[in-house]
């Protein structure tokens, strides 16, 4: 027996180190890890999907072995993946496979883009959506008028494209492609014969001119264009998704918090089933939902790495892109206060949908979801509609007693003071923020709400008072504005609250600025929290997974103002490197 153990010891030992050897290596780096106890690393170890080390090259080279990858990453900067807190994926992926004409108004890029979108649509798929001209009034990157309703003339006559600028380029696919505002649409001629309408046979919001259809539709007209446009097909939705997740990981972004609509759902499901997808998924279905879920036994934390849902979306006021935030006084260019939010616009098809109409309908909503034990994110953006949220939310949690809700205020945009944010901390409510809508929203903002202004995007009196700040990109945006999924240009912003070419000098209230840390923090380490993972990711230890990003530049070492310049060159999810620039292609 005595001669048998060393024996056994010897073959143990080396399936011991086998066990324990990397398949990649990432060595002479800056890693930020997000971990406090250890915030900086050199190299760090991967077996499988998960980190098996972090440390100084000399720790991690143990794990070393004939197999390994190493990757020397010549001294640039490591960051967990960057987890956004609010992307409508769908949505991205029909505008980079569709038309994309938020910053389009004249007909040489219209036609251009519609013939570029055209070549990428599934065959017998429609062209649809567009939201041209949403930047003829205010300009991209721009700061807008200086604090005044009484800020100029608006342009009075806007961009209306006749079919002729689309028909040539559009082939056999139909079009019908609208304003940003729903104020004006047009069909192609393949869209019209489709639909059954000619000039000769004239209907209610059919205009022609000279005996011939020009394209633009309403009322009756656009009633039957839209009863004509053909469901997407899943080739067409696999499709977008691609293109959708393509984009994400080029920027380093590892999981979404995505608001999910139920025909999303099988879209992940088969490409995760084909081992193609490549972002991980914390899905959420509207508020709504939550009994049906319940009696298909789905219950919160239902999923895996890949695909969790643990969270669901609420809305209780509009948008101020389109002036429908609910304000307590009134809004400055309109004399209006906003809107709530019902069923007529909301993700719901039936019932009385996510929104506070009818009257107690939110509140019905935060009972019962609570009840099974779900998470609520309810959108809330004018300074009545976040107090409203707040009273709701505090009258649910009194009732119902103690229990773990990460609750999240999505957008968080317009408080009344520094006192909100004090009941958020109070109250354990979260603030949900997208910094690039304040660097992008300044062009109009104060025009609407004036000295309001002065607590948009409180990124800084939220954090002051220990309200957790989750970061994202609410990205593609609205119909009224495109927001990019670029970290860095949301880091960027956060940071300097300023427009992409560096206005206003020392940003736009600059009091609301945050320091890079605390910045990545939210972009990785909260975000991982809020949606329960925090035992699993958002930051880089061992056993956490292997989910990081190497950086052209290290962002500690930068000028704020370069935040927005720098690159991801390596997106690695789950050990796998799905995205790779130079030097790091293979």
């Amino acid at each position: 027996m005595r001669r048998v153990l060393p024996a056994l010891l010897t073959l143990a030992l080396p399936c011991a180190l086998a066990a324990q050897e990397a398949d990649l290596v990432v060595r002479n780096a800056r890693v930020w890890t997000g971990d406090s106890t250890r915030r900086f690393a050199q190299a760090l170890a991967v077996r499988g999907e998960r980190l098996l080390a972090v440390g100084t090259d000399a720790e991690v080279a143990a794990y070393g072995g004939p197999r390994t990858r190493v990757v020397d990453a010549g001294g640039r900067f490591v960051t967990p993946g960057f987890i956004d807190d609010h992307t409508h994926f769908n949505q991205a992926g029909a505008l980079l496979i569709g038309a994309n004409l938020l910053d389009v108004s004249a007909p040489g890029p219209f036609a251009a883009r519609v013939k570029e979108a055209v070549a990428r649509m599934s065959p017998g798929a429609w062209l649809t959506g567009g939201d041209w001209g949403a930047y003829e009034d205010w300009a991209a990157n721009g700061t807008g008028p200086a604090g005044t309703a009484a800020a100029g003339a608006r342009p009075r006559a806007r961009f209306s494209p006749d079919r002729a600028v689309v028909d040539s380029v559009s082939g056999a696919t139909p079009v019908l492609l609208n304003r940003w505002d729903r104020s004006a649409w047009l069909a192609n001629g393949v869209a019209l014969e489709r639909a059954g309408l000619s000039c000769a046979a004239p209907v209610p919001g059919l205009e022609c001119a000279g005996g011939r259809a020009t394209g633009r539709v309403a009322d009756s007209a656009l009633a039957r264009v839209r009863r004509a446009v053909a469901p997407k097909t899943f080739d067409q939705l696999l499709r977008e998704a691609r293109a959708a997740q393509r984009h994400l990981t080029e920027l380093g972004v590892t999981t979404i918090h995505d608001i999910t609509p139920p025909t999303q759902l099988p879209v992940y499901t088969e490409l995760r089933r084909r081992g193609e997808l490549t972002v991980r998924v914390f899905a959420r279905p509207t508020l709504d939902k939550w009994d049906e879920l319940r009696a298909t036994g789905i219950a919160p934390g239902f999923g895996d790495d890949w695909v969790r849902l643990r969270a669901l979306k609420g809305f209780v006021d509009g948008i101020q892109g389109n002036s429908t935030a609910r304000f307590y006084e009134p809004q400055l260019h309109s004399g209006k206060r906003g809107e709530w939010r019902d069923s007529t616009n909301t993700a719901a098809t039936s019932g009385p949908g996510s929104g506070m109409e009818p009257a107690g309908n939110m509140e019905r909503l935060l009972f019962g979801l609570d009840s099974a034990g779900w998470w609520a994110n309810v959108h809330a953006i004018g300074d009545q509609a976040i107090d409203t949220l707040l009273t709701t939310m505090e009258k649910v949690m009194a009732a119902n007693g103690p229990k773990e809700r990460r609750w999240r205020i999505i957008h968080s945009q317009v408080i009344r003071d520094a006192s909100v944010a004090q009941r958020y901390r109070r109250l354990g409510v979260v603030a949900e923020v997208q910094p690039y809508h304040a660097i992008d929203d300044m062009r109009w903002m104060e025009e609407r709400i004036g000295a309001r202004s002065r607590w948009a995007y409180a990124f800084r009196t939220f954090h002051d008072a220990g309200v957790p700040l989750l970061f994202g990109s609410d990205w593609p945006g609205t119909n009224a504005s495109w927001y990019t999924a670029n970290p860095m240009t949301v880091l960027y912003a956060a940071v300097t609250r300023q427009t992409l070419d560096g206005k206003p000098a020392g940003g736009w209230f600059p009091e609301q600025r945050l320091d890079l840390e605390t910045s990545l923090r939210a972009y990785t380490v909260n975000n991982a929290w809020a949606e329960g993972e925090e035992a699993h990711k958002g930051m880089l230890s061992a056993g956490k997974l292997a989910d990081f990003v190497v950086i052209d530049r290290d962002l500690f070492a930068i000028p704020p103002a370069q935040l927005k310049d720098a690159k991801v060159l390596m997106t690695v999810v789950g050990g796998r490197v799905v995205h790779a620039a130079a030097p790091f292609t293979p």
